[in-house]
């Protein structure tokens, strides 16, 4: 069947932001069946609440030991997976331009990249997940035999980002995401990567189920 360690079948979608992951992983997720979970949704939520607190983003540190001794909580909703940290679901907060500019920051510490990534295995022990990212096909679930990384022109993925209302640079999360220490944006050596420029969702799930069934999913 496929499995992973986790006991379930885990889907791995990758990509650089504005690439389309989301919107094609929920998709999936819908066709198939399964749960999806949203991991940029479980960093953000952390970066939000670090702001909430006054702790300064760029001090590893101080988020380190926030995150430590806050309580995180993790469950598969609907239509994705839901956050709550400390009793507080940030949902409404998580593109918040604050929150934009200081998730790339928040992501790359060590700690906080460890407690998320076992919030993600935990799931994936419940139920069959598509879950994107950047590392999931890399770090996360690096057993899977399902990893899609999905690709777009900096030019596609700047004017996606610029209608969502997002001002964040694309140029700068491409290099703060690709060069950090831990868990860096990368195509799985494994993984199927899809250009989704001049494509639409429906057009990239379909190649992403057909290579599914080719893979002897069921």
């Amino acid at each position: 069947m496929n499995r992973t360690a986790a006991g379930h079948r885990v889907i791995a979608i990758d990509g650089p932001a504005a690439s389309g992951k989301s919107s094609v992983a929920r998709a999936l997720a819908q066709r198939l069946g399964f749960a999806y979970v949203n991991s940029g949704a479980m960093y953000r939520a952390v970066t939000w609440h670090v702001l909430q607190r006054g702790v300064d983003p760029h001090d590893a540190n101080a988020v380190a030991q926030l995150v430590e001794h806050s309580s995180i909580t993790c469950r598969l909703g609907e239509p994705e997976s839901e956050i709550a940290i400390d009793g507080v679901n940030p949902a409404e907060h998580l593109r918040d331009d604050r929150v934009n500019d200081g998730v790339s920051f928040v992501s790359s510490v060590p700690r906080v990249r460890e407690i998320l990534v076992a919030k993600m295995r935990g799931l994936a022990e419940e139920i069959d997940v598509v879950i994107e990212g950047r590392d999931i096909g890399s770090v996360v679930f690096p057993d899977t035999p399902f990893k899609f990384y999905i690709d777009a022109s900096p030019e596609v993925r700047s004017q996606r980002r610029a209608a969502q209302g997002q001002r964040d640079q694309i140029a700068v999360r491409d290099r703060a995401d690709s060069s950090r220490v831990v868990s860096p944006l990368v195509v799985a050596k494994d993984a199927e990567v899809i250009d989704s420029s001049n494509v639409t969702i429906d057009q990239v799930v379909d190649q992403i189920v057909a290579s599914l069934r080719a893979k002897g999913f069921r």
